[in-house]
């Protein structure tokens, strides 16, 4: 059942759970997260880059093909399509191909700046029904080599963003994308309850989820996170699984080369990481 993230994100937060964002990169990712979802009866959010949307030929094939599949499938829990880190124009595209959630990430523009776009995108979301996110302070990763640990945010360019109407608000706090290094400091839980006590009853996002102990996961969630980003995760058990079938010669034996042989292994392996933290997050039978 598609529909925007507001509504989900809004229980989350009054409950004390998170409703996981499961980023998609082609059919075996989807079907593997919603059907765990249906599973687990637990709300979801499926996260499209905007490198994916091109690898997956564009954001209306992927709007298409998402709903297509929550009715072939009979997904009956909550779903929302949600575009991850969008820049403006991307928001736009996502907005045109039918998604019913976008964010966009201004963080990289002054605050002035931030905060007219953002203006100017939640009034168009919010007319046609759609959620949508904003980010303020940068999140952290690695490229070249270099590791960057992440801009924590200002609370009260927080509260800027957020009274500007936004559903939810994405906050800098020491997280980042991808693996995290031996040497990562941790989540400022610091800045954390400083932005928290800045916004309200906003809910909060922890982007970056991959790899964050539990108890800094149990911690952030009751200091008002209400959605937490998975990808990188779901990417190596996916790649172990496939590796560990190839490796054990099992694509040689009868049509094990079919794709849908091959696959199988890591859609699997998709499909129990998914419930792993659906589990950690609390949002199981909270569909």
């Amino acid at each position: 059942m598609l529909v925007s993230a507001t509504e989900m994100l809004q229980k989350a937060r009054a409950g004390k759970y998170a409703v996981g964002q499961f980023n998609i990169n082609n059919l075996e990712w989807t079907k593997a997260i919603l059907l765990t979802a249906q599973e687990c009866n637990s709300p979801v959010i499926l996260g499209v880059s905007e490198g994916a949307g091109k690898y997956m030929t564009g954001f209306e094939t992927v709007a298409a093909m998402v709903k297509a599949m929550d009715k072939s499938l009979g997904i009956t829990v909550p779903v929302a399509l949600h575009l991850d880190h969008g820049s403006y124009d991307g928001c736009y595209k996502c907005i045109k191909a039918g998604f019913t959630s976008i964010m966009f990430d201004g963080s990289h523009f002054p605050i002035e700046e931030n905060v007219a776009k953002t203006t100017e995108l939640v009034n168009v979301a919010h007319q046609l029904g759609l959620s949508i996110e904003a980010e303020v302070g940068a999140i952290g990763g690695e490229e070249d080599g270099v590791v960057g640990k992440g801009e924590c945010a200002d609370p009260n360019e927080c509260k800027q963003i957020a009274d500007l109407g936004v559903d939810f608000l994405a906050a800098g706090i020491g997280n980042i994308h991808g693996v995290y290094p031996d040497n990562w400091e941790g989540l400022s839980f610091e800045t954390l309850e400083a932005v928290n006590n800045a916004v309200g009853e906003m809910p909060l996002v922890l982007h970056g989820g991959t790899g964050i102990p539990d108890d800094m996961i149990t911690k952030a969630i009751s200091l008002g996170v209400a959605k937490i980003n998975v990808n990188t995760e779901c990417q190596l058990v996916f790649a172990d699984a496939t590796r560990s079938y190839i490796e054990a010669g099992k694509d040689k034996q009868g049509k094990g080369f079919d794709p849908r042989k091959l696959l199988a292994p890591g859609f699997e392996a998709i499909k129990a990481k998914v419930k792993e933290k659906m589990e950690l997050f609390g949002s199981v039978d909270k569909a």
